[in-house]
């Protein structure tokens, strides 16, 4: 949660997560009926990006501003553009009924800010809206290939996640492995949670 970590992190030339967007986010951008989407914990916009691409306004929420600036670059490189908010997620408030998809792609929190925030991701969504959501879970200690590991509060189960959203239609909450090839640090196998919720 220190924005100077995460500075440090992005200010290498390259893409850390790489450039293409997170595949069950691609598998479930049909889900979300036409628009504005806000990207939670976007970091260097490959998300968003993508997401621009398919005609949404995309706002991307991220606590570094180095992530954010190349956010805006691959933006530019693509032909799209995008809003982006530098803030602490906790200080940052989600308005209510605004958004047609509340995105959130490896983006760890702490417990209590976590219920919080996907709280109030789940009230900001308009009616028929969606939210995306992949995380790693408690299995992820095993295997070391991304995420907090040396936090395992900030791991992700998918009863947690249930608890989250309640009120919303769970179209898809399932635990499983698979092989994450994003960028240089989410590299090889992995434990995840998927989740696509719908308000109704």
């Amino acid at each position: 949660m220190d924005p100077s970590f995460w500075n440090a992190r992005y200010s290498a030339a390259d893409y850390v997560y790489g450039t293409a967007p997170n595949g069950f986010l691609v598998d479930c951008a049909a889900h979300i009926p036409s628009g504005p989407v806000l990207c939670l914990g976007e970091g260097e916009g490959r998300n968003a990006v993508f997401l621009a691409g398919r005609g949404h306004a995309v706002t991307a929420v991220d606590q570094s501003e180095v992530g954010l600036a190349k956010a805006r670059r691959l933006a530019a490189e693509r032909g799209v553009s995008l809003a982006t908010v530098v803030t602490d997620i906790s200080d940052y408030a989600i308005a209510p009924g605004a958004w047609a998809a509340v995105v959130s792609i490896f983006f760890h929190l702490p417990p209590a800010l976590r219920r919080r925030v996907h709280q109030q991701a789940a009230a900001g969504l308009q009616s028929g809206g969606v939210i995306i959501l992949e995380a790693y879970t408690p299995a992820q200690i095993r295997f070391r290939t991304g995420g907090p590991v040396d936090s395992p509060e900030l791991l992700m189960a998918l009863s947690d996640l249930q608890e989250d959203f309640a009120g919303l239609e769970l179209r898809i909450g399932r635990e499983l492995e698979r092989e994450v090839r994003e960028g240089a640090n989410h590299r090889g196998h992995g434990a995840v949670v998927q989740v696509l919720a719908r308000k109704p």
